[in-house]
């Protein structure tokens, strides 16, 4: 995986810093000015798999990266980190848009780990037994469902649909046809079961099913990636 660090140029040669411990982690790693445009990076080709923020004690300038990256839409579904001191982690707020942050002076498997971590939750991958897509993982074979590593309980109904959806991901389905499919050609129940399992979904989930999109006019499809 490769790994776009931002900070202060006089970082990035520094014994101890991200370039420096990342590198030795074996991640593969482009480092770039806190205030450098973003156009400049060519990113379009190969997103990077996370970024890192190295912002240390100049908290402000961290926040203003924060806001650049997010209003990129090549690192949209990118996950971001912010590495701070003990003194600027104080300065952070709950409306500042990162993943995870990270402590500086860097712990390596600590770090690591939060990298892997935020990748993990922004990661999409569909297997004969798991199906993740973002902070959603619907395990196919132990009949389990977890949002943000946290479980869920679904009803055998509600993890039927949500199964077929997640399998079939960028095609719409009617109504009738999710009944025949899910719920089988003798089930002679009226549509807006349909509906009604799908708000259930959409309460239950939140965020975690908001690929799970309403056709107007035709009926119900998981976006695809």
């Amino acid at each position: 995986m490769w790994i776009l660090v931002i900070g202060p140029e006089a970082l990035h040669e520094r014994q101890g810093g991200a370039v420096d411990v990342l590198s030795q982690l074996g991640c593969r790693v482009q480092a770039a000015d806190l205030w450098s445009p973003l156009d400049a990076l060519d990113l379009r080709r190969e997103p990077p798999t996370a970024v890192l923020v190295e912002a240390v004690d100049e908290v402000d300038a961290g926040r203003a990266a924060l806001t650049r990256l997010r209003a990129s839409s090549v690192l949209t579904e990118v996950p971001v980190l912010i590495g701070v001191s003990v003194a600027g982690l104080s300065r952070l707020g709950a409306s500042d848009r990162f993943d995870d942050f990270v402590l500086v002076p860097y712990v390596p498997a600590e770090l690591y780990l939060r990298v892997r971590r935020a990748e993990w939750r922004t990661s999409e991958f569909s297997a004969d037994e798991r199906i993740k897509i973002g902070p959603l993982c619907v395990d196919l074979a132990a009949h389990e469902v977890t949002v943000d590593g946290r479980p869920v309980s679904l009803t055998h109904q509600e993890f039927a649909l949500l199964r077929f959806l997640c399998q079939n991901r960028g095609r719409v389905y009617s109504r009738q046809q999710l009944l025949d499919r899910v719920w089988g050609v003798d089930y002679y129940g009226s549509s807006r079961t349909v509906d009604i399992h799908v708000r259930r979904l959409r309460m239950k989930l939140g965020h975690g099913v908001a690929p799970l999109e309403t056709v107007r006019g035709v009926g119900y499809k998981m976006r695809a990636p």
